[in-house]
């Protein structure tokens, strides 16, 4: 029983933690920012933000999502899309949608 604990334990251990959706990925450290969409709206002067953000690959909580990051911002029409990824040895990680539009 002892020795079935352990293995578990030791699994979780070195099992990768937790990961952002992203071009690359730095074991280690990860803060990238990459686009994601582009519509045919011209250039914008309003950006929005929406985050979500995890916990040692175990909790993930909150809203990325494109509808969230323009209506923080008043955003009716999208010009383009961005996405922040930053991780810390996949403990601690966040994905940021960046939305830019009127």
């Amino acid at each position: 029983m002892k020795k079935l604990l352990l293995c578990l334990v030791a699994g979780a251990f070195l099992c990768s933690c937790g990961i952002t959706r992203s071009p690359i990925i730095g074991v280690v450290f990860t803060d990238l920012v990459s686009g994601n969409a582009v519509t045919s709206n011209k250039l914008a002067t309003k950006v929005g933000t929406s985050t979500a953000t995890g916990y040692l690959g175990l909790i993930a909580t909150g809203d990325a999502s494109y509808q969230t990051a323009a209506k923080n911002a008043g955003i009716t029409k999208i010009s383009h899309v961005d996405e922040r990824n930053f991780s810390i040895l996949g403990i601690y990680t966040v994905y940021e949608t960046i939305v830019y539009g009127e």
